[in-house]
């Protein structure tokens, strides 16, 4: 039986995801939570083989939290299954250790078919998203941004494009206000615009957010 938790910002998903697997005899849910704080709690005190979680989930605030999680709790495999853009954001999930990126657009069948797999050991991530790792590697110009971007610049260009300021910033994501209008200054650069409102604009168009 895979004991599983699942660490969603939304009582619809709660409730579709426990009437889809009711009467799984292979899955069962330990935990059913709201907030990084009650994820971690769980992960402490409960077994927990797969823990299915939204990027997007309150508290969480940065795929470095992600990654502190997978190190804290090495034993609990994690499936991100969010709405945020499978090309820019899988990428850097996977490199910070999960082991599976699943959008919700995806049927139930197939975030079943992750949870099982990386059971088992597997890395899981749906063809969409092999697609466009494909076109990133094969360099097209349009695709070339996404790789200039690191990480934390994502997270970054994310917060401003939902209008919030360099000090709101700051404190979320636990840097310096300094910090985050250099990677403002590096992302105008890097997009090649020369304000904010260009910048958002130029995120959405590719994607990005």
């Amino acid at each position: 039986m895979i004991k599983l938790c699942l660490a969603d910002n939304h009582p619809v998903v709660h409730y579709g995801m426990k009437s889809f697997f009711n009467d799984n005899p292979q899955i069962s849910f330990v935990g059913v939570v709201n907030n990084l704080e009650s994820l971690l709690d769980c992960l402490s005190k409960k077994t927990v083989d797969v823990a299915v979680i939204d990027l997007e989930l309150e508290g969480l605030t940065s795929i470095s939290s992600v990654k502190s999680l997978i190190k804290e709790f090495p034993e609990t495999k994690v499936v991100i299954f969010t709405n945020l853009a499978e090309q820019i954001y899988a990428p850097n999930a996977l490199k910070a250790g999960v082991s599976a990126y699943v959008h919700k657009s995806a049927r139930m069948e197939d975030l079943e078919s992750a949870i099982k797999r990386v059971n088992d050991g597997d890395v899981v991530f749906s063809d969409l998203v092999k697609k466009n790792l494909a076109l990133l590697n094969k360099g097209k110009k349009s695709e070339r941004l996404y790789r200039k971007l690191s990480s934390r610049e994502i997270e970054v260009l994310r917060y401003l494009s939902e209008g919030k300021k360099n000090k709101e910033i700051a404190r979320l994501l636990d840097l310096n206000e300094k910090t985050i209008s250099t990677y403002k200054l590096r992302l105008l650069t890097k997009l090649h615009v020369t304000n904010l409102v260009d910048l958002v604009n130029k995120a959405k168009t590719l994607d990005i957010v």
